[in-house]
């Protein structure tokens, strides 16, 4: 690893280069619980030609290559391997382009999720993508997982939101895939290859992005349950309403005690769940569809519906939502937040199947998140250096997913496969499909250098 150092500092300067235990130390890790293996070395380019050139570096001297950005991957999927470069994406940070004509912008990978957003604001516009680690996570994260959002449910993930991309491939070539035409059926769709591919196929150096116009008016309803059943039952009416709210959220009792012991909004941590709903539009739409929502969840045993009296409310009802994980994880020695989605149909009984597994498990759970698209973060309560605890986290974890894909599930929503969940993969998948990813990476990334061990092995 020496030589290889030596070359890197030559090509970025020794100011870009770290190789030093104490300085590794922080990238031998994720936001993943359970998850640790030092780099050989962190570096950090500035612009995508330096990125083509430490590819070029690392296939000479075999080294694997981790892209990391924000580092908050939730499925290990920026954990480096033995060995491996972890390439840092974090100078790669500048905005490019507003183009409010076109309603675009070119946004660099380091860039944080949340700026993008208040960028676009400036100019009436609009990127709905919305993680729950926006004001960390980073767009080029956000590609490579194909992040979605509490926005997802209206405004999908995202994958809707790219229009092109820049990506330096295994080869150390750098190439353009898409445009910023709205219609281009010009040959495969290249660029979806690489969105949700963690790294394991390209290195993306620029986002074109699509954004929308800024809705005009927004409405927020905070409905407060005896239990999360009744929670559950209300989105699934609401969907069946044909209604189109931009958010469905709910959290349990759990996780509403550790959210009001960090923000102390005065939430009802005696409910069993709180449903947070958001319409957003035209404003008469807007009262309209929020009035229908709070009706249904009256009618579904709502103990309390209670709309926020001005934006301001309104967003601290929104940031004790996106509070749910880091509470959490202060709560408790280890928090493992799992991601699993069903058929918004199932909600109810998925929400009853967790709570029964995790109890004959005897695993802590609280349960949270994006109810409108069916989309579950089942976070496990625990101790990472406890081998029996996470013996029985892991048990709990398999039966979840299992019982996912029974009911036309997914094992992930939004965090991706990574380490964490590609033993499952093949049990998604059919044998075929399976098998084409492989071919896939074989066919890119030949010598197995991007991120290998992630989504599955070779």
């Amino acid at each position: 690893m020496t030589q290889l150092a030596a070359a890197l500092s030559q090509a970025l300067g020794q100011q870009s280069v770290l190789t030093s235990t104490p300085e590794l130390t922080p990238y031998s890790r994720d936001a993943t619980a359970g998850y640790a293996q030092m780099p050989a070395a962190v570096v950090f380019p500035e612009d995508a030609a330096q990125v083509g050139a430490i590819v070029r570096l690392c296939a000479e001297h075999r080294a694997p290559i981790v892209p990391r950005g924000g580092g908050t991957s939730l499925s290990a999927g920026a954990v480096p391997v033995r060995g491996a470069v972890v390439l840092s994406l974090q100078k790669l940070n500048q905005i490019l382009e507003t183009d409010a004509q076109n309603l675009t912008m070119l946004v660099e990978p380091g860039v944080i999720t949340e700026r993008i957003d208040e960028t676009a604001a400036t100019h009436g516009l609009f990127y709905p993508p919305d993680p729950g680690s926006i004001k960390t996570s980073t767009i080029g994260g956000n590609v490579a997982s194909n992040a979605g959002g509490l926005r997802g449910l209206k405004y999908g993930v995202t994958r809707d939101y790219v229009l092109a991309l820049e990506v330096v491939l295994p080869s150390g070539e750098i190439t353009w895939l898409g445009s910023k035409c709205r219609k281009d059926a010009a040959g495969y769709a290249l660029r979806d290859l690489f969105i949700g591919s963690e790294g394991t196929l390209g290195i993306v150096t620029k986002i074109l992005l699509k954004l929308l116009p800024r809705p005009a008016a927004k409405a927020t309803v905070l409905a407060t349950f005896s239990n999360l059943e009744q929670a559950a039952a209300t989105v699934s009416a609401i969907i069946a309403a044909r209604l189109n709210p931009c958010t469905l959220e709910f959290l349990d009792r759990a996780t509403l005690r550790c959210v009001e012991a960090q923000v102390q909004l005065g939430l009802p941590t005696s409910a069993g769940a709180v449903l947070l709903m958001e319409s957003d539009g035209h404003s008469g739409a807007v009262a309209e569809e929020a009035a229908q929502m709070a009706a249904l969840a009256r009618a579904h045993g709502a103990l309390e519906v209670r709309e926020a009296r001005n934006p301001a409310e309104a967003d601290q009802l929104a940031a004790a939502r996106r509070q749910a994980y880091p509470a959490l994880a202060q709560a408790w020695p280890s928090a493992i937040l799992e991601d699993v989605t069903v058929p918004r149909s199932e909600l109810a009984a998925m929400v009853r199947f967790i709570e029964e597994t995790t109890r004959r498990h005897d695993v802590a759970c609280a349960i949270f998140g994006h109810a409108g698209d069916g989309n579950f973060h089942p976070t496990y309560l625990t101790d990472e250096r406890d081998p029996a605890a996470m013996a029985r986290v892991r048990a709990a974890s398999r039966e979840i997913a299992l019982e996912a894909l029974r009911r036309g599930g997914t094992i992930t929503g939004e965090h991706g496969i990574g380490l964490a969940k590609k033993n499952y993969l093949p049990l998604q998948r059919d044998a075929a499909s399976f098998a084409l990813l492989k071919q896939i990476k074989r066919a890119i990334d030949p010598e197995n250098l991007l991120n290998p061990g992630k989504i599955f092995d070779l």
